[in-house]
């Protein structure tokens, strides 16, 4: 069996893509995503909930497999700029380490001319990180138990 590695795509200097143990910003998102062409920034941000399905949740602690997340990052942005060739920036940011309930686990951005655009553009980006980068989180529940959850590219590898 031969594996064809495909080069890095290399992303656009106006685009913005980090791993990040530091608290995430909205408005540096939202600046990051800022361009006199935009007629709307759309800005999802996930953040950690009290509870998965009824059980409640103290902390969530996130890995991420830093280069392969960053290179699904820029391949998200080159996705999007197939389907939407009008949109002017993505912005991407995941943190990793250990965040409590109601902190941002991740932010996604997408400035574009026009709303319905940059609306589809984000649920793009934020579906398909969440199924094709390689970022776990381990979710600390109240009782003292613990739980891995991929909520990635190896989840369906089983790697």
């Amino acid at each position: 069996m031969t594996t064809t590695l495909t080069p890095p795509i290399k992303p656009r200097s106006e685009d913005s893509f980090a791993i990040s143990f530091a608290p995430l910003s909205m408005e540096e998102i939202y600046t990051k995503a800022d361009d006199p062409g935009n007629g709307a920034v759309v800005v999802m941000s996930g953040m950690v909930r009290n509870q998965t399905d009824g059980k409640p949740v103290v902390t969530l602690e996130y890995q991420a497999y830093e280069p392969m997340a960053l290179r699904v990052f820029y391949q998200i942005a080159a996705d999007i700029r197939s389907s939407w060739s009008d949109v002017n920036r993505v912005v991407i940011h995941h943190r990793v380490g250990r965040l409590q309930v109601g902190e941002i686990s991740v932010l996604v951005a997408v400035g574009c001319p026009h709303r319905s655009e940059a609306f589809e553009a984000c649920r793009y980006a934020i579906d398909t990180l969440k199924h094709n980068a390689p970022i776990w989180k381990k979710e600390h529940y109240r009782d003292g138990f613990s739980s891995w959850v991929s909520i990635g590219a190896c989840e369906a590898q089983d790697c």
